[in-house]
């Protein structure tokens, strides 16, 4: 059996015992009431009428005595109260023990020779005194007197008997009693004992088994069974701890060769992190040759082109002087090229702060840059009169600027001038701790099928000769915002023009920027020089040309 059907099963028996003993122990109970209120309500109450009627017989045969020899009316007051009173403890005699038919039988035996001496001796004695004649014999009146003390001795008798008996029925009755209570008590304690030995047998050992198994399980000593015994529930509960034993070793032997793995993959990412390192070191030594020797043959080809052109231009055909043209084009392309590549390279690793920035500095410096551009095209930038302030590099941030506006001004429609309109996004459904840009345009736009494919590197949706450019200026922008930790993307449902919504860390402390001061103290355009290399990037590198719309 199981615990539950097993304690069930106790309980049942003692609520079964309990019962048992309630209705035994009720039983004895009004047994001995029942004996105890026969002899307290109904037998000592009829002895003590028994006796005042005794008194009222004495008393009236006293008083007719008296009245016979001293000839006074007033002598005959007890004989009087005696009539009375024998009346009254008759009534209270015959309902104190009415289910005894020798009790009322004594008393109508009583009340028979009582009555049988008053009329043949009391009435005509006092009757004789009245009028003076001569009175009934004494002798007679004494003998009926003698039969009425019989008849009430008798009557004591039975009573005297009948106490006797039901005070014996009473100790028996009380007697078994305590008996049956103490006997009651010692099953009770036996019960208890049995119980309690069972408990232990069946569930206490069995769970000591268990839990000593287990401390060991838990102190390292894993291949300790787990024992089965007890109940079913109980043995239930043990093989789900040994199986939980089982469970353990085998992942802590899973746990184990996995470190055995984790340690041969630390040691292979540690020699992984080496060849990095040499790559790195190896790249930023490209990096240089790219930004200083590379590009010097570069400028010779372009230059040495140039001086065949104009040495040499009277003496070539039209096909000559345009393969020359061809030449220095795809020098010069191959120049942008090479500092746009450098400039993408660099996001992350050489512009790298991590500061307060208000917005509105970047901004200027940006637009600052791009005067000339935004002049020729007569373009119209809007701003709010405050940007709020993220955290980031105020140079990756001021190319940001710089590349979003100067393709809102490049990509500008060919029968309208252009419109840009930079605006701060934030509202209830901003993410939480960013800041929300968007800058909006009224250009060409972007088909929303290419809206994710023009921020991939190298990536064009035009042809070099109606919009030139390496395809880098999104790529780079959006480089710029993951690497500080926010989103860029295009605004599908936007229809007239194109929108870049953006997303910046809220700075937590901000703190004033020097970029308003050197805004205000600053009003010439930044431009940068054409063909700057791995130079430190103080002057913010031009937009990069042909950005994909």
């Amino acid at each position: 059996m199981s615990l539950q059907v097993w304690l069930t099963t106790v309980l049942v028996t003692l609520a079964f015992m309990v019962v048992g003993t309630g209705v035994l122990g009720a039983a004895l109970l009004s047994r001995t009431t029942a004996a105890g209120n026969r002899l307290v309500d109904g037998i000592l109450p009829a002895q003590r009428d028994a006796l005042r009627l005794e008194t009222a017989l004495l008393d009236q045969e006293t008083g007719v005595r008296g009245y016979l020899l001293a000839d006074e009316p007033a002598l005959l007051e007890p004989y009087e109260r005696g009539l009375s009173d024998e009346s009254e403890a008759a009534r209270h005699l015959a309902t104190a023990l009415d289910d005894d038919d020798g009790v009322r039988g004594d008393l109508a035996a009583v009340q028979e020779a009582a009555r049988t001496w008053r009329e043949q001796f009391a009435a005509p004695a006092i009757a004789s005194v009245e009028k003076g004649t001569a009175p009934p014999s004494l002798q007679a009146g004494k003998d009926r007197f003698d039969e009425v003390r019989r008849r009430i001795t008798a009557q004591q008798a039975r009573l005297d008997r009948i106490q006797s008996d039901a005070r014996a029925t009473f100790g028996e009755a009380r007697s078994q009693r305590d008996h049956i209570l103490l006997a009651i008590v010692a099953a009770f304690l036996l019960a208890g004992s049995a119980l309690a030995l069972l408990l232990h047998v069946g569930v206490l050992r069995p769970l000591a088994l268990v839990r000593t198994a287990s401390q060991r399980v838990a102190d390292g000593a894993f291949a300790e069974e787990i024992p089965l015994s007890g109940p079913s529930d109980l043995r239930a509960l043990a093989g789900a701890v040994e199986a939980m034993r089982h469970r353990t070793v085998a992942e802590l032997d899973a746990s184990r060769r996995n470190a055995e793995r984790l340690d041969r993959t630390a040691a292979e990412l540690d020699a992984q992190a080496v060849e990095l390192r040499r790559s790195n070191a190896e790249l930023e030594q490209f990096a240089y040759v790219a930004s200083h020797d590379l590009q010097e043959p570069l400028r010779k080809v372009a230059s040495f082109c140039q001086l065949l052109e104009k040495r040499y231009g009277d003496r070539l055909d039209e096909r000559g002087t345009q393969y020359i043209g061809f030449a220095v084009d795809g020098a010069k392309r191959m120049q942008v090229l090479i500092n746009d590549l450098l400039t993408f390279s660099r996001v992350g690793r050489v512009q790298d702060a991590r500061e307060t920035v208000a917005m509105d500095g970047p901004l200027d410096r940006a637009l600052r840059n791009l005067a000339a551009a935004v002049e020729e095209s007569g373009a119209e930038v809007t701003r709010p009169e405050r940007l709020p302030d993220v955290v980031g590099d105020p140079t990756l941030l001021t190319m940001l600027w710089q590349n979003l506006v100067g393709n809102a001004v490049k990509f500008r429609s060919p029968d309208r001038a252009p419109r840009v309109e930079v605006a701060v996004a934030d509202g209830p459904a901003a993410e939480s701790g960013f800041h929300t840009f968007t800058v909006t345009d009224n250009g060409i736009g972007v088909p929303a099928e290419f809206a994710e494919k023009v921020f991939v590197i190298f990536q064009r949706l035009h042809g070099r000769e109606t919009y030139g450019g390496t395809g880098i200026g999104l790529s780079l922008c959006k480089k710029i915002v993951e690497h500080g930790g926010g989103h860029i993307r295009i605004d599908t449902e936007h229809r007239e023009g194109t929108r870049i919504v953006f997303t910046l860390p809220v700075a937590d402390a901000p703190t004033p920027s020097s970029d308003a001061a050197e805004t205000s103290s600053s009003g010439a355009t930044e431009t940068p020089a054409p063909g700057a290399g791995a130079a430190a990037p103080a002057p913010v590198p031009a937009p990069t040309e042909g950005t994909l719309r």
